[in-house]
């Protein structure tokens, strides 16, 4: 019976999760030629070709899907049974990387991180917009990935932490602040200061209108690259955003700005852990994720 390292089963996942050997080398922190070398050196020892070679990269024969599928399992088992014994010996020290949308990095990731340090774990955090969250989490780059858009990629795994709605706000004396209320359909036509493309709050905003059949929304008056940018924006009166309640909800009470009810509807997002599909999380990853449920209970 042929016996294959860990390490050559990484190299098989990551290939077959990708699609190609350059993309795999990215992931693993290797060179394509090892990479290579590694996928022929098991299809040797299997005895079956495992992979299809093309000019655009790489993709599992039936054999190569089965044995991709029987390594990943492994490879899952492995990372619980370190977890394991990394548990008969607790200890300060354990690090973690983590990458988070703007929203979650500001208003939650803190109290999570200080529930952390007080067993002594580190957690390297990355602020990013939602989309470089999933590439980061897809490429290995972090453990975990926090994001606040309502639909997250079906490669990866997900869970709900927490709940959020995005408010429409003006400055004081806008004329919206004045007519109390606009429907959604309005809304979406009108200039916002907004976020990049590819933020979560835009890109939240958008989909949320195209569930309500609204298919495309207005240019921004204005974009900004931070949600505290946008915040100070409508601060010093250029315009009306859409934010999340927990970056205004201060202003709001102070007066610095004015919420204006979006009068059709409720927008209400997810804001999502996520994680690479197929693999279990253990260790800190899964003792972070814990924390983040047990203190942002979905529906807050």
């Amino acid at each position: 019976m042929p016996e294959l390292p860990l390490d050559a089963l990484h190299v098989l996942s990551a290939v077959a999760d990708s699609g190609s050997v350059a993309a795999a080398s990215a992931r693993l922190g290797v060179s394509p030629q090892a990479v290579s070398a590694r996928v022929r050196a098991v299809e040797r020892r299997v005895g079956v070709r495992l992979f299809d070679r093309t000019t655009s990269g790489m993709s599992p024969t039936d054999d190569g899907r089965r044995v991709t599928a029987w390594a990943d399992e492994l490879l899952a088992a492995a990372a619980v049974f370190a977890d394991r014994l990394d548990s008969l010996t607790p200890g300060p020290g354990r690090r973690i990387r983590v990458a988070a949308s703007l929203t979650v990095a500001e208003h939650l990731v803190p109290s999570w991180m200080v529930e952390s340090a007080a067993t002594g774990d580190v957690v390297d955090l990355a602020v990013v917009n939602s989309s470089e969250v999933v590439e980061r989490v897809r490429n290995g780059t972090v453990d975990l990935g926090f994001v606040e858009t309502t639909d997250v990629p079906t490669d990866l795994e997900s869970r709900v932490v927490a709940r959020d709605e995005l408010v429409l706000v003006v400055p004081p004396g806008h004329e919206l602040a004045r007519a109390g209320g606009v429907r959604l359909a309005d809304l979406a036509a009108m200039p916002l200061i907004a976020r990049e493309a590819g933020s979560g709050t835009r890109t939240s905003f958008e989909r949320l209108c195209a569930e309500h059949g609204i298919a495309r929304t207005a240019p921004p008056l204005h974009v900004v690259p931070t949600s505290a940018g946008v915040r100070a924006a409508v601060i010093a009166g250029s315009g009306p955003a859409v934010l999340s309640v927990l970056a205004v909800r201060d202003d709001i009470a102070l007066g610095r700005v004015t919420q204006v009810r979006v009068e059709d509807v409720r927008l209400v997002r997810p804001l999502s852990a996520v994680w690479r599909s197929g693999s279990t999380l253990t260790g800190l990853a899964r003792d972070f994720l814990d924390v983040a449920l047990r203190t942002s209970a979905p529906g807050r």
